[in-house]
């Protein structure tokens, strides 16, 4: 993949409070990571001895097991076939084998001897604790094989995903992708975690609020799925580590705006992506999205209801809560995904994220460069379904 062209911008800036650099996850993701955080780090850490062990004495039972099976005589089988007691067993076998394979690639398609056999493996190695789980609680052999296979016939079979620019996405070393959020739900960032994924080989490391993470079972597996709580100093860390990092600056302000209002973007807050770009001196990648819009079309919102759960919305849509969980189906709407030229940080002098009329003035190019393109992408769309 060629190198993507960058548009340089203004420069600026005085010495300010420093770089904030730091070698652990901040106070706060610890926190809501929970009291076994620290045990995550290592595989071996975030199991028992015992869970271990009784883990790689399963995968060796099943080992044993398969190996130690007897087979059957030669004569007896030859005599049985010919006195004609019995079925021919090994004809049997063949038959049974065609049929399973018939099925695996039925389901799985012409590779599905290997995507079993990665299945396998995977099994394996959740069972013998042979895997990895970051200081953040990513687990990504959890991801590459559980989680964005889930969301993948969503994306090409549902919401048709198209994509552009994935060229401006780095081969190597950290960028920063900042895109509009929309939807209701937040189905825009999982997707986009996807395709990242899916055209960089690379994961896409999210930036989450705090209330992800304080909702039972969905903070827990966003950890294993990537996501860390979006502040500064968690967002720095990543990037210094070399990672792909993905932030939604709209926040809940963009995800539960009216459906009258869908696409025009939102503020983006204070500009706290900007300035953690800046202190990395990683590349800010612009990422416009078209079509989450009108997966779930925003009509009311239950504001006595949402202040009684401490949640932003409760949302009322054409179809929820009257339909019932059959409203809770997203709306099939076409998407269309483009990410832009990155837009250089690494120029700036030093302080230079801490100069507020700098960091406004870049945060505001961003802003600017996604909605130009939301509108150029609508132009394009032929239609919402089609």
């Amino acid at each position: 993949m060629a190198d993507a062209d960058v548009i340089p911008i203004g420069s600026g800036g005085r010495p300010g409070r420093g770089s904030g650099r730091r070698t652990t996850p901040s106070a706060a993701a610890r926190a809501l990571a929970g009291p076994d955080a620290a045990r995550r780090k290592k595989p071996g850490k975030a199991k028992s001895a015992g869970a271990k062990a009784a883990g790689a004495k399963a995968a060796e039972t099943v080992d044993q097991t398969v190996t130690e099976l007897p087979a059957p005589a030669a004569d007896a089988q030859s005599s049985t076939r010919a006195e004609g007691r019995g079925p021919d067993l090994a004809g049997l076998a063949g038959l049974d084998f065609a049929a399973l394979e018939k099925v695996v690639r039925e389901m799985f398609g012409a590779d599905g001897e290997r995507r079993i056999a990665e299945w396998f493996a995977f099994l394996r190695r959740r069972l013998s604790g042979e895997y990895e789980v970051d200081e953040f609680g990513f687990d990504s052999d959890l991801t590459d094989q559980i989680l964005l296979p889930m969301l993948r016939p969503l994306a090409e079979k549902w919401f048709r995903v198209e994509v552009r620019g994935v060229e401006n996405i780095p081969d190597t070393g950290s960028a920063l992708i900042v895109a509009n959020h929309s939807g209701t739900m937040p189905l825009d960032g999982l997707i986009t975690q996807l395709i990242v994924a899916d055209h960089t080989n690379r994961p896409l490391r999210t930036l989450a609020a705090d209330l992800v993470f304080r909702t039972p079972f969905v903070g827990e597996w966003s950890r294993k799925g990537g996501a860390t709580l979006a502040n500064n100093d968690d967002a720095e860390r990543l990037l210094r580590q070399g990672n792909l990092v993905g932030v939604w600056p709209e926040g809940f302000k963009g995800l539960g705006k009216p459906f009258s209002e869908r696409y025009k973007l939102q503020r983006f807050g204070r500009g706290g992506f900007v300035s953690a770009a800046m202190r990395t001196g990683v590349p800010i990648v612009p990422c416009s999205i078209v079509g989450a819009e009108e997966i779930y079309p925003l009509v009311g919102n239950l504001s006595s209801l949402a202040r009684l759960m401490g949640v932003p919305y409760v949302p009322v849509t054409p179809f929820f809560p009257l339909l019932g969980p059959l409203g809770l189906i997203p709306l099939p709407s076409k998407w269309l995904i483009e990410f832009g030229e990155p837009i250089r940080t690494d120029e700036f002098p030093d302080g230079a994220a801490d100069d507020p009329m700098l960091v406004f003035n870049v945060t505001d190019q961003v802003r600017e460069t996604i909605q130009q393109t939301l509108y150029t992408l609508l132009v394009q769309r032929r239609s919402v379904f089609f």
